[in-house]
């Protein structure tokens, strides 16, 4: 045990400093202040007003906690509400303590036991997040028939992301990809993609252009809803390029914000058709039809969809 990080000495404030483990091992006690020193150290350094965390604080962590997130000026008010919003009905909302303890034990588990399990697509952090972000759904949809609530709660996130858009996509796609374990959770999801779809199809672009292809293939793979938003984005990008003259090429047009090349564009369908074969039969008839009510020409840049044909035909 050479190393232990910062979560894990948070996760242990549910336990006693003076606990019986910590005089029959007095080794043990001694290896987590020295630990302890050298991870106060580090964060002095990175952070000048850190405050040092001495032994005896680990009892009390959770409180050490709540006091810095009211003290933190930069706390998001979407936090600040689920953790001290006292009018929410007491037998349908866990305590502050019981929540902040959730969280730690979550962020402390993931830390420690990453390194002995495959590598996340998305991310240690953003898959913790992800999964506890379909809990919360479904905990909301449970509780009331009215989506609203549910929908505030996603926006209120998503507000809270602000300047960390592409963070939030990872989370978002680690929460479609979490394994459900009811049909409540299940129910989640579906709510989480109707959302994307319906109220932030910018961000469902961003997803599918900044997220690693593999992803998003496997989200196509996993969920049906995704992989026809994802085929309706792609045409959209396609549809947005003009021919430039003097590139030779197909480019984004200035009123879109997501900026993907045409060779980014083909990379994307050839990778969909390869990962869902079934769908090539639909997207060639519909690029088609396409292609024939720009003219039906088969003259390179001339018609975008011909142009995407060509391709997706060799």
């Amino acid at each position: 045990m050479n190393k232990l990080c910062p979560g894990l000495f948070i996760g242990l404030g549910t336990a006693s400093t003076s606990s019986p483990g910590f005089i029959i091992i007095p080794g043990m006690r001694r290896i987590m202040e020295k630990q302890l020193q050298l991870t106060n150290q580090s964060l002095q350094a990175v952070f000048p007003a850190y405050t040092d965390v001495s032994f005896s604080d680990l009892s009390q962590c959770q409180h050490l906690l709540l006091v810095g997130l009211l003290n933190n000026p930069e706390l998001p008010s979407s936090i600040m509400k689920i953790l001290f919003d006292s009018m929410s009905p007491a037998n349908t909302k866990q305590s502050v303590s019981g929540l902040c303890s959730r969280i730690i034990q979550c962020k402390s588990a993931c830390k420690v036991l990453s390194p002995l399990t495959d590598v996340s697509a998305v991310g240690a952090d953003a898959e913790v997040q992800g999964a506890m972000l379909i809990e919360e759904l479904a905990a909301l949809l449970s509780q009331s028939s009215e989506a609203c609530q549910a929908e505030h709660f996603l926006d209120s996130v998503l507000h809270g992301c602000d300047g960390a858009a592409h963070h939030f996509c990872l989370v978002i796609a680690a929460a479609l990809l979490t394994t459900t374990n009811s049909a409540a959770q299940t129910a989640s999801q579906d709510f989480l993609l109707d959302w994307l779809q319906k109220k932030h199809s910018e961000l469902l672009q961003h997803m599918c252009s900044t997220l690693p292809a593999t992803l998003v293939i496997d989200l196509s793979k996993r969920h049906l809803k995704f992989r026809d938003a994802y085929c309706v984005v792609l045409k959209k990008w396609a549809s947005d390029m003009e021919y430039s003259i003097s590139d030779g090429e197909w480019v984004q047009t200035g009123t879109n914000q997501t900026s993907v090349s045409f060779q980014r564009l083909t990379e994307h369908f050839l990778a969909l058709l390869e990962a869902c074969p079934s769908l090539r039969e639909d997207v060639v008839k519909e690029l088609n039809v396409l292609k024939i009510s720009d003219g039906d020409f088969d003259v390179r840049g001339l018609s975008v969809w011909g142009d995407l044909l060509s391709i997706i035909n060799k």
